[in-house]
């Protein structure tokens, strides 16, 4: 299917610029949705991303009405030669939601939101948040699963894979997606299926920002009431950190956890005397029945006695806890894959995190399997199917002068940790370098992605993100069999 309106043709004409780089009242005449710029009330506000390690000034920001102020955006920023960022929730490790000097392109203000409740399907805009849509769909006794985080764009996680506390039930978000609205390059206006323009679906099934910017989607709903969740507070040593893991990996596939090994944070669940000492803060959440949650959670607790357990019936949404928008860390962080957590493993991890004296430090270790790894790894451009523990190793800093300092030790520490999963989770990754980019889509899943983005995007109009260039003419062949 080529477009959803016959008049898109037309918009991408509109928005060739008369000459020169284009004003913010070319902008403002373009669009139906507001134009910030420097001067503007509200900019700063809007310029504003999750990570505190980026603070650039946009020369505007437009926040898009609809998919066809996005297509106006797009041929503008085509056609003037503009750097182009687009920006959902903000929570690029690289800073890939904003930019220094060049156009922002902002999906904040799409939160359509069409629950089908006896289809169990949703299209939703992509500037929902992760919280937004999921207390939406709890409403039905439905859900899709997304991340750990409310505030997370859906446009972002959903483009990246998306790893949630569903994922060993249903498996990542891009398995529950069903078919998108998507801008490409051309300015044309698509919807994407297994059925229309299957390459260009496969490939946003992971592939990132690439290859256009996404308006909606189409998810499946799965049927989810109350499910069993909550905190998990339990000291760190070698025998509870790989207790912890092998509970995960033995774990029937309805309980999905986060093992954060860290300094106890300040919170007030935590005895002041916790306060600083190494723990494990496990996020845990049981998709069934309640007596089944107790018992899958029981041997978690049963490593050792609990600092805090705040684990209990809940509803969904209540997994996404409210947020401070005004929290905006800076931190260094890595991404990899695990094959296995033992306690060689585990002494490393608490070893090197009583080592630091980083105001805060963490590693991050996430079971995977189940509904996941039942999809075949080249169904998507996610090619990770086959990795077992997530993993992230991340540190905060504190100036520029300390951040060398913090970024030496998550390098030695991931080093230390690497096995022979050399992935990458591309949602996780900062601004790397190639070679990382490729760690997350490698052999083939890189040679298909080159090829589809030489189709949809052959000049790399969407290169402000983990990028793929196209391929050279002569690798450009995409075939739907691959």
């Amino acid at each position: 299917m080529q477009s959803t309106s016959a008049h898109v043709g037309s918009v991408a004409r509109t928005a060739q610029p008369s000459a020169g780089i284009p004003s913010i009242a070319d902008l403002r005449a373009l669009v139906r949705g507001p134009v910030l710029g420097p001067d503007d009330p509200g900019y700063d506000a809007a310029r504003v991303v999750a990570s505190g390690e980026f603070d650039a000034h946009p020369a505007a920001i437009a926040r898009v009405a609809d998919a066809d102020d996005v297509a106006r955006v797009v041929a503008l920023a085509r056609e003037a030669g503009l750097e182009l960022a687009v920006r959902s929730g903000g929570h690029s490790g690289a800073g890939h939601g904003t930019i220094e000097g060049g156009l922002v392109l902002d999906v904040r203000g799409l939160k359509s939101l069409d629950v089908d409740p006896v289809g169990h399907t949703a299209w939703a805009g992509t500037g929902l948040s992760a919280g937004e849509y999921t207390t939406a769909a709890a409403a039905y006794g439905l859900a899709t699963g997304f991340g750990d985080t409310g505030s997370v764009g859906v446009g972002g996680i959903t483009l990246g894979g998306g790893i949630g506390y569903l994922v060993r039930k249903h498996g990542l978000t891009i398995d529950a997606l069903l078919a998108a609205e998507i801008v490409t390059a051309d300015g044309e206006v698509r919807i994407v299926d297994a059925d229309a323009d299957p390459d260009l679906f496969w490939a946003i099934r992971g592939g990132g920002g690439n290859f256009g910017v996404a308006t909606r989607f189409k998810f499946r709903l799965h049927p989810l009431d109350a499910v069993t969740g909550g905190v998990l507070v339990l000291p760190a040593t070698p025998d509870t950190v790989a207790g912890f893991i092998a509970a995960a990996e033995a774990a029937p596939e309805e309980l999905s956890t986060i093992a954060n090994v860290m300094p106890a944070p300040p919170m007030p669940f935590l005895p002041p005397e916790v306060h600083g000492r190494l723990v494990i803060l496990g996020m845990l959440l049981h998709s069934g029945d309640g007596e089944a949650g107790q018992r899958a959670i029981a041997p978690f607790r049963a490593l050792a006695t609990p600092l805090a357990d705040m684990v209990r019936p809940m509803s969904y949404p209540e997994m996404y806890p409210p947020e401070d928008p005004s929290y905006r860390p800076t931190a260094v962080a890595r991404t990899m894959f695990l094959d296995r957590v033992d306690r060689d493993v585990a002494t490393t991890i608490v070893e090197q995190l009583e080592a630091s004296d980083a105001s805060m430090r963490v590693v991050q270790l996430r079971v995977l399997g189940g509904a996941m790894a039942r999809v075949p790894v080249d169904a998507t451009a996610f090619a990770h199917r086959a990795s077992r523990i997530m993993t992230a190793v991340a540190a905060f800093y504190e100036g520029p002068d300390d951040r060398p300092v913090r970024e030496a030790w998550v390098t030695g520490l991931a080093a230390a940790l690497r096995q022979g999963d050399h992935g990458a989770y591309v949602n996780f990754l900062g601004d790397e370098g190639e070679d990382r980019v490729r760690a997350a889509y490698p052999g083939r899943t890189w040679d298909r992605l080159a090829a589809v983005k030489r189709r949809y995007d052959p000049t790399n109009l969407f290169r402000r993100n983990q990028n793929v260039p196209p391929a050279e003419a002569w690798t450009s062949t995409v075939s739907h069999e691959r």
